[in-house]
């Protein structure tokens, strides 16, 4: 059975965010816990991702923030194989993380190799921590397709972000569209704002 990751970022998901609401409304979906969502350190993120991973033949990954940061640094590791698809929602940039959280987040380089598992990254022009220009180059360097929500902020409580059908029928689209990280420019639609309480 192919089960789903939940994948959040710094300080976890709290109550009401919606991959807290994914959490409790997916029954094959499973959080991968850390030992501190405060003060990420990426050997130890990557630990538990993997421990995780480790106990099930393949999985679907949905991510948010730095949890997107975390995955794409999967890229060349072995146990990459047994990620089936991933939903990467408002991935993190580490500069902006380390200018918005000093000498919080120890995550290393930028990961910026191609992703080689299926993968669509869900972007927003006015996230305060990944500018639009550089979810497009990124979703391109992963070779993910992009959808860029508009002015939503960074997809969460905060920016209106409770409840989240769209990201359920986004998770869809991505499962039937089969193989996504073919060599090519990543494929950007602009669906405009979109918030649900």
């Amino acid at each position: 059975m192919c089960r789903t990751l939940i994948v959040p970022g710094l300080n976890g998901s709290p109550p009401g965010h919606w991959q807290d609401h994914w959490l409790r409304d997916d029954p094959s979906a499973k959080l991968v816990d850390q030992d501190d969502w405060q003060c990420p350190v990426l050997e130890d993120w990557l630990a538990r991702f993997e421990a995780a991973l480790a106990d099930m033949d393949q999985a679907y990954v949905v991510a948010h923030s730095l949890g997107c940061v975390l995955i794409a640094n999967m890229a060349e590791r072995p146990l990459a194989d047994k990620i089936k698809a991933a939903l990467l929602v408002a991935p993190a940039s580490l500069e902006e993380v380390e200018a918005l959280h000093p000498c919080i987040v120890r995550f290393g380089k930028f990961p910026t190799s191609p992703l080689p598992f299926s993968s669509l990254v869900v972007g927003s022009n006015t996230d305060p921590y990944m500018r639009g220009e550089e979810v497009t180059q990124t979703a391109r360097l992963w070779g993910s397709d992009l959808i860029n929500l508009g002015p939503v902020g960074h997809i969460n409580i905060a920016s209106g972000f409770g409840r989240w059908p769209r990201g359920y029928e986004l998770f869809e689209t991505l499962i039937r569209s089969g193989d996504l990280t073919t060599e090519r420019p990543a494929r950007l639609v602009l669906e405009g704002a979109e918030r649900v309480a």
